[in-house]
């Protein structure tokens, strides 16, 4: 017997797209996330936005802000509020470790991507430095340069 395949059809991940062009990714956590089964099911269905979203210390705990996850399309007058505060789930160790961090300044907790792991959610957060824009324009002109190398060595063949 051979092993299953992957369903190329359903969800993988979902990434922050902006976040490495607008930030310096210094440090990166795996966090779990805690979900309605509603946000689960719409989140399978890959119906979630992290492009605005930000991490925050409050309390002792970790959550997560402006994560857009779609109200479940087969839901009924229980289905969650898209938009609402999530808490990560982490060892306190690194809850401590990532306080001390943004409680220095200068740093924020960005979500990079959210991704199954079995049967779980996860999100990868990182402790980001923001750029500015000569930072971004270094990295346009190296995307360039390394895009017309490429070329060239294609066309060498």
């Amino acid at each position: 017997m051979s092993a299953k395949k992957p369903d190329s059809g359903r969800f993988t991940e979902i990434r922050n797209s902006r976040a490495l062009h607008e930030y310096f990714v210094d440090q990166k956590f795996e966090a779990g996330i805690k979900l309605l089964g509603t946000e689960v099911k719409s989140v399978r269905n890959g119906k979630a936005q992290i492009t605005d979203a930000f991490g925050k210390a409050e309390r002792g705990e970790l959550w997560l802000y402006n994560a857009h996850i779609d109200p479940y399309d087969f839901g009924n007058f229980n289905n969650h509020d898209p938009r609402r505060p999530r808490k990560l789930l982490l060892h306190q160790n690194q809850i401590d470790k990532i306080r001390q961090a943004l409680a220095l300044g200068g740093r924020t907790l960005i979500p990079l991507r959210l991704y199954f792991k079995e049967a779980l959610i996860k999100v990868e957060l990182a402790l980001c430095t923001g750029k500015k824009l000569f930072d971004k324009r270094d990295d346009l002109k190296k995307k360039v340069q390394m895009r017309e190398i490429d070329r060239e060595l294609k066309n060498r063949r």
